[in-house]
């Protein structure tokens, strides 16, 4: 008996065309716009990158034809998966044989530790055809190698200067962007002939700017966690005896946690940025938590939704302090590394912080406490998902709730069960949407290599219009950075997008979570992602996409 190795859905998405915006189906020339500027810290970041500043925008129009040089590119995906990056890969694959029938692309092992140690792949047709429209990094894997040293940079030039590579693609996130930026900054002043183009991944939605709308892997991740929400829903709506407590994925930013509520309509949504803007503090959030839960209660319901973004924690101006101090105190501290138990780390911090910061440290659960100076990630910084908000919260909630039913202000009853959503979506087969995003993403980055361009990250704009009118063009990655701390030094970094309390999406949940909380029936049950049939059920963004351009998402 043969072996299955695919799903019936696997073998149907391989033959699924990525649509292409109508620019990249023909010759393109590259239209210039004026020069650029980064969002902020101008001159520290002008003379960190004199090669590759004040670059101007690009858009790509139908052109001319043209005789194109034979090229070679290699490409790294680097940083946590999100859905669309294989095709990202294949869109870059088809867009170089389009150019040249002899172009030649390579795919770095590992993520950019691939590039250093010459760990690399020739990607063929037979290859990437195995990986169209599938979810995943396993066609090279990935990894978060950070490229900042200078013997790295030489590694890298010599096995393209080996394998002739012209350029190097990087997919990835703020940080690896940022690395591509300093490679591509490195490259331009040795003259090396090696250029850098960044594509913008993330599920987290963080990577955004006005020319950058959306980052590739977000629509599906979102889609995939509403699902599994609107699945909740339906069984606490049945079952009218569970509180479920969501925590999302995002930790510097809550797009994920608004993008599901908007989809989803739970009874609770925190944001973390409105914490942050309202000074709240954990206190402050438990009794937003507790009012909504007594409310449901007099009605007989004692059940409902909560969702949680990942980085709630950090947002709470005195936690964020305490969370900032933590950062500096830990980095690289050998005194603290040296010792053996939580409770002499635990006395340690407590010695070496501010008094504000003690008090509430001190106010911790021991258990959270804990969790604050476990292993820093690869940016010395804390952990925040290894942070269990969501128990911590139903412990404090159900805390609060019974100091209330003594005082008989409440008579319901409180059961909760959490939950945290945040690998589950990050491999999903992309969405339609992230499909042909990715895929003329990819397409777009082989024009940039194709016309000399470097320092560029790869744009496609008016995503909520059909994608043959998509815009595409390139954006440098200057314009997109500013200076920040990290560990302990003040370094260039691609600038987070947060959830604008101003913004349309916000404005819009804020309009309606108060019927969310009442005792009306609003849950939306959106099931799961449909790959087949009317454009409005299998091709539309993100609400929040929809919402930022002006359109009517109900």
């Amino acid at each position: 008996m043969k072996l299955m190795t695919k799903s019936p859905l696997q073998i149907a998405r391989a033959s699924y065309q990525p649509k292409l915006p109508v620019a990249l189906k023909s010759n393109v020339v590259l239209k210039e716009g004026s020069a650029t500027e980064s969002v902020a810290d101008h001159a520290e970041i002008k003379n960190l990158f004199p090669n590759t500043y004040g670059m101007p925008l690009i858009t790509i129009e139908p052109g001319d034809a043209k005789k194109n040089p034979i090229m070679a590119v290699g490409v790294i995906l680097s940083g946590g998966q999100a859905p669309g990056g294989h095709n990202v890969i294949c869109g870059l694959y088809d867009g170089l044989k389009s150019l040249n029938p002899s172009n030649k692309l390579y795919g770095f092992l590992g993520g950019p530790i691939g590039l250093v140690d010459h760990e690399y792949i020739e990607l063929t047709k037979e290859i990437v055809d195995e990986y169209r429209n599938t979810g995943g990094f396993d066609i090279i894997g990935s990894g978060r190698t950070k490229l900042e040293e200078e013997w790295q940079y030489v590694k890298g030039a010599e096995i393209c200067k080996k394998l002739g590579i012209n350029a190097i693609v990087i997919i990835g996130g703020d940080d690896s962007n940022t690395n591509a930026c300093v490679l591509a900054e490195y490259y331009s002043e040795k003259k090396t002939g090696i250029q850098v183009i960044g594509c913008p991944k993330t599920i987290d939605g963080d990577l955004k700017n006005e020319m950058i709308e959306t980052s590739f892997g977000f629509d599906t991740a979102c889609k995939v966690y509403s699902e599994l929400i609107g699945n909740i829903q339906r069984d606490a709506n049945s079952a009218k005896k569970y509180w479920h407590f969501i925590r999302l994925m995002g930790r510097s930013a809550s797009h994920i946690t608004l993008e599901c509520a908007l989809q989803s309509q739970p009874n609770i949504c925190i944001i973390s940025e409105e914490v942050e803007a309202k000074n709240m503090t954990l206190n402050d959030v438990v009794d937003k938590i507790v009012a909504v839960i007594v409310h449901r209660a007099k009605h007989g319901l004692n059940f409902g939704t909560l969702l949680i973004p990942e980085g709630l924690i950090e947002f709470i101006p005195a936690m964020k302090t305490l969370i900032a101090e933590l950062n500096e105190l830990l980095a690289e501290n050998e005194d603290f590394i040296a010792l053996n138990s939580d409770e002499e780390k635990r006395e340690y911090v407590k010695s070496m912080l501010t008094p504000e910061s003690t008090l509430v440290y001190r106010s911790l659960p021991k258990g959270i406490a804990r969790q604050l100076t476990l292993d820093r990630d690869p940016h010395g910084n804390v952990q925040v998902s290894l942070i269990e908000t969501e128990k911590l919260l139903i412990e404090m909630v159900a805390k609060r709730l019974v100091q209330l039913k003594a005082e008989g202000k409440y008579k319901g009853k409180f059961s909760a069960i959490n939950h945290f959503f945040g690998y589950e979506g990050r491999c999903a087969i992309p969405s339609n949407f992230d499909a042909d995003y990715t895929y003329s993403l990819g397409y777009t980055a082989s024009v940039l290599i194709s016309e000399g361009k470097t320092g560029y990250m790869a744009s496609i704009r008016n995503l909520t219009a059909p994608a043959a009118e998509w815009i595409a063009g390139g954006v440098p990655i200057t314009m997109m950075m500013n200076m920040e701390r990290r560990h302990g030094k003040m370094k260039p970094v691609i600038q987070k997008a947060l959830v604008q309390l101003d913004g349309a999406p916000f404005r819009y949940f804020e309009s309606v979570r108060e019927d969310w909380a009442g005792e009306k029936m609003t849950y939306i049950y959106p099931g799961p992602i449909q790959y087949y049939g009317p454009t409005e059920v299998c091709d539309q963004p993100t609400r929040t996409l929809q919402l930022e351009q002006g359109k009517n998402i109900y």
